[in-house]
């Protein structure tokens, strides 16, 4: 593959959505120079366009519009190249990770290979690009074929070249060496400034990472991890700092609304303890677009899938290598609005070529044209029984009686083609992390206290509650404190109410049974019995047994397995 030889730039020009012209450039006082930026954050492997909600703060109400896809992306960072050859691209992580098929069943080798085509600069990592364990994220970003994933690497371009951006991870700390296990920053220049970009991810990493992949490394905190590196960069002589950082928040604005000032949640604190002299903050993780304003500092967020990207423009004085103003614009990325990209455009086309004819596999037909999972997490979904009663029957031979998945792990709903056939392409949508499956003993005692644990530090508005096999009930009050929220003697075992003294054998995937999404009680488990079967397998083969059973799977709502009591 042939990198983007096109040289990075900047422009001055401010975007407006919806296909309207750049406005005209105006000339810079002397001294002053402007640094042009486009950011790009939890892009998920999203190769081609999908569907995307607008909802502009210009007005015309939502309406859902197809965006994104590296080909649109690839022609409008052309475009603007055209006017400014030092442009720079950059991430604030999950560019991989939790991807569509076309890129997942080849180890998400197509979309750093796109991101080498686009010309992506740097990007921090983020909490997906650990879902393979520190081994694979180094081998993503250094090349090479030796990965956990030996059935998917290097089968897409052969040989695999690795990353030419660099992952930043500053809050990532080896515990031996007491050393980002990444570089911390990467020093770029444009228009002959330097600018340092310091990259770092949440870090409550940790609780969605697999915890034997993430073994030795220490997630710190985010903003003193980027304050210590200023006095590094000052000593190279970079005066402009730009943090690139995968944690978020949410607003209630409009996501092109300018200098926002809703801003909650976790970045927020982080934003406030940052030192004085970064100005820009580029965000990540939480899905939303946002040109926000915290204390006086520029955070954005462009969406997610690359349906969006940012624009910014740091003006910089030359004389006192500092800032003196940052603006931004979010841009729609509309296919067909650019000139194309011929490499970007023969890239995807190779990609779809390479991956259609083993999506397209027929797998089974089920009963209804769609599954559905609950996208919020919040509750139990029909695609969540689904995804569960699947483990149930793959865990059977293990002596499985109960099966439970976190619903973080569903990533897509379960469509069909006509006459409601599963495809495996659709199957893969549902569960793109290769999970295996772990089968293992639990008293009753166990099973309640991890059940308390879904609401254990609120956590279930962040990853709702897990989802449960057919068979296995329980309710629970939420007027109750953490810890006493599961009704006594409503946890049951196809009728029977469980005794926490008896033992239980429960299937997990491997991200839970090591105590992943804040499950500890999961680590309590007995007599494990790797069971090397796959999660999609398992999803796949049920689903062809139910059809080969004349059963078909599916249906259009959960079965209320487990509920809130009611308040009279």
């Amino acid at each position: 593959m042939k990198k983007h030889l096109s040289p990075l730039v900047g422009m001055t020009l401010a975007a407006l959505l919806g296909g309207c012209a750049w406005l005209p450039k105006q000339p810079l006082p002397p001294g002053v120079t402007e640094i042009q930026l486009v950011a790009l954050n939890d892009f998920h492997g999203n190769l081609e366009a999908s569907k995307y909600t607008l909802d502009s703060a210009s007005g015309g109400g939502e309406k859902v519009i197809t965006a994104g896809g590296i080909d649109t992306l690839g022609a409008a960072l052309q475009a603007w190249r055209k006017d400014d050859p030092e442009l720079l691209l950059v991430g604030a992580g999950d560019l991989i990770g939790a991807s569509p098929a076309i890129s997942a069943m080849w180890a998400d080798e197509p979309t750093i290979g796109a991101m080498n085509l686009l010309g992506l600069r740097a990007t921090s990592v983020g909490n997906h690009e650990f879902d393979q364990g520190r081994i694979e994220l180094l081998r993503q970003q250094k090349g090479g074929c030796v990965s956990p994933r030996a059935d998917k690497a290097c089968k897409f371009e052969g040989a695999y070249q690795g990353a030419q951006f660099q992952y930043l991870a500053a809050n990532v700390v080896d515990m031996v060496t007491r050393k980002p296990v990444l570089p911390a920053y990467k020093i770029e220049t444009a228009h002959g400034v330097k600018i340092g970009f310091i990259g770092t991810v949440l870090r409550e990493t940790a609780e969605s990472a697999l915890a034997s992949g993430i073994a030795g490394l220490e997630f710190i905190d985010e903003a003193d991890a980027i304050n210590r590196q200023l006095p590094e960069l000052r000593k190279e002589g970079v005066g402009v700092f730009v943090v690139l950082i995968h944690q978020g928040g949410l607003t209630t604005d409009k996501f092109d609304q300018q200098n926002c000032s809703n801003l909650k949640g976790p970045i927020v604190d982080v934003v406030k303890r940052l030192d004085p002299a970064i100005r820009l903050v580029i965000s990540g993780h939480s899905h939303q677009g946002y040109l926000c304003k915290v204390d006086g500092r520029l955070v954005t967020q462009s969406d997610m899938g690359g349906h969006v990207m940012g624009r910014i423009t740091l003006s910089v004085d030359t004389n006192s290598n500092s800032v003196r103003d940052v603006s931004a614009q979010q841009v729609v990325m509309v296919p067909g609005k650019w000139p194309a990209d011929p490499a970007l455009d023969a890239y995807l086309k190779k990609a779809r070529a390479s991956s259609t004819a083993a999506l397209a596999r027929p797998v089974a037909k089920i009963a209804v044209g769609s599954v559905k999972r609950d996208k919020d997490h919040k509750r139990e979904s029909a695609l969540g029984d689904l995804v569960a009663d699947s483990m149930l029957a793959a865990g059977r031979p293990f002596g499985a009686q109960i099966a439970l998945q976190n619903p973080g792990g569903i990533r897509q709903d379960l469509e069909t083609a006509p006459g409601n056939v599963v495809t495996l392409g659709h199957a893969m949508a549902v569960l793109p992390f290769g999970n295996t499956l772990i089968a293992m003993n639990l008293r009753g005692a166990q099973i309640v206290e991890l059940l308390e644990e879904q609401w254990a530090g609120a956590r279930d508005q962040k990853r709702g509650l897990l989802q449960v096999s057919e068979g296995f009930s329980y309710e629970w009050d939420e007027f109750k404190p953490e810890g006493q929220r599961i009704v006594p003697d409503s946890v049951k075992l196809n009728g029977v109410r469980l005794d926490m003294a008896s033992t239980y054998r429960v299937v997990t995937n491997n991200f839970l049974a090591e105590g992943g999404d804040g499950f500890p009680a999961f680590k309590q488990g007995s007599n494990r019995a790797p069971t090397n079967i796959r999660d999609i397998d398992a999803l796949t083969s049920y689903l062809a047994k139910r059809e080969q059973d004349q059963k078909p799977a599916g249906a259009a709502a959960p079965q209320t397995r487990y509920q809130s009591i009611q308040k009279e």
